[in-house]
């Protein structure tokens, strides 16, 4: 099977194959195309794919011979007719590029739709990401915070521990509190999820519960809607602790919809200048009131940093874990011999499908299109 990767757009630092990642499907019989230069971001240069067996061509080349055709984010080229395309496409924020690509009759698997069960582990992209999102945004706002992170004593005099409010305890959040408890912060963590009190007591965090939360176990990680009551007091609880805090980080978000706002103006009002927000749910609309995607906005001294790709800031170690997330569902979709085999009757399959044969197959995505039409 001969498989490509595209470079990705200027703003992307990763890519989807590290040579590492080639070397072990060359071994398993696959043919790699690389485009020339899209791995330089990611520090790997052409040189080293050539090492590790792949072979340099350009992205219409590897758009008209490749089987299977890989690139993080939507590509300028699309496969050949039965070819299938695999990144992280949004296509419940981008449906009119999921119809347009139907229309050309593109397979395409976008793999921030893949159930996210235990056997989709290791293939969860979503995850591997998230893992570094929390880490970095951490080490971010200790960067941009004018204070000490950790208890400071000396002759001169004490300083107090920061104290950091995390909003959502997933993949990110969770990171998040490891890294800045390492710091030394002092840390609260609130999440609708009363499921995950035991995990952040474990990392050395104070959960804050707030009572009659909407059931969230089924929604594979991310937030879900709740009453309006629960809103309320769920407001008051993070007010009295945002009012607290020196370092927040946000976190929330529901597929396919906007991200909830947990951090309204009055909350914002409460806080101190010099304080930090790192917004990781910027991409979906962001979880404060002041949020602007891929900026940083200072409101009243409150630096509002939003940024939903922080992963791409550490592209070796986030391509290395996307890669072997593909490489793990290519084995999913080929056989033995290494050609291309779709089970559909496999949920992570069809779970992660979106168009096949001229047609969008996803439920999710087909009622939304069919919404907004």
């Amino acid at each position: 099977m001969i498989i490509g990767v595209l470079q990705e757009p200027a703003e992307e630092t990763r890519v989807s194959l590290l040579p590492e990642a080639v070397a072990a499907l060359v071994k398993k019989g696959h043919q790699i195309l690389i485009e020339p230069g899209a791995g330089a971001r990611s520090f790997a240069a052409d040189a080293d794919y050539e090492k590790a067996g792949a072979k340099m061509a350009t992205a219409n080349e590897i758009a008209a011979s490749a089987d299977v055709l890989l690139s993080i984010n939507a590509p300028s080229v699309l496969p050949k007719p039965g070819a299938v395309l695999i990144g992280v496409f949004q296509p419940l924020f981008f449906p009119e590029k999921i119809a347009q690509w139907a229309q050309q009759g593109a397979t395409v698997f976008s793999l921030d739709m893949l159930p996210r069960t235990t056997r989709a582990q290791s293939m969860d992209v979503l995850s591997s990401q998230a893992n570094l999102a929390g880490y970095k945004a951490v080490l971010l706002a200790a960067q941009l915070y004018p204070r000490y992170f950790p208890m400071f004593m000396t002759a001169a005099g004490s300083i107090a521990p920061a104290k950091v409010l995390i909003l959502g305890a997933g993949v990110a959040g969770l990171q998040a509190i490891a890294t800045a408890r390492r710091l030394g912060a002092v840390v609260e963590v609130f999440d609708t999820r009363p499921a995950v009190k035991e995990e952040v007591q474990s990392l050395g965090a104070k959960f804050i519960e707030v009572e009659g939360a909407a059931d969230a176990s089924k929604a594979g990680g991310y937030a879900v809607e709740q009453t309006d009551d629960y809103k309320q007091r769920q407001q008051q609880r993070i007010s009295d602790s945002i009012a607290k805090a020196d370092v927040v980080i946000t976190t929330a978000q529901i597929p396919g919809k906007r991200a909830p706002l947990l951090v309204t103006d009055d909350m914002l009002q409460r806080m101190r200048a010099g304080s930090v927000i790192i917004d990781l749910a910027a991409s979906s609309g962001g979880n404060t009131a002041a949020t602007k995607n891929g900026e940083t906005v200072s409101y009243n001294g409150v630096a509002i940093v939003g940024n939903s790709n922080l992963p791409a800031t550490a592209p070796s170690d986030a391509s290395k874990l996307y890669g072997k997330n593909i490489q793990n569902f290519l084995a999913l979709v080929t056989s033995k011999d290494g050609a291309l085999n779709l089970a559909w009757d496999d949920d992570l399959v069809k779970g992660s499908c979106i168009t096949h044969d001229g047609a969008i197959v996803h439920e999710r995505v087909q009622s939304l299109i069919q919404t907004t039409a």
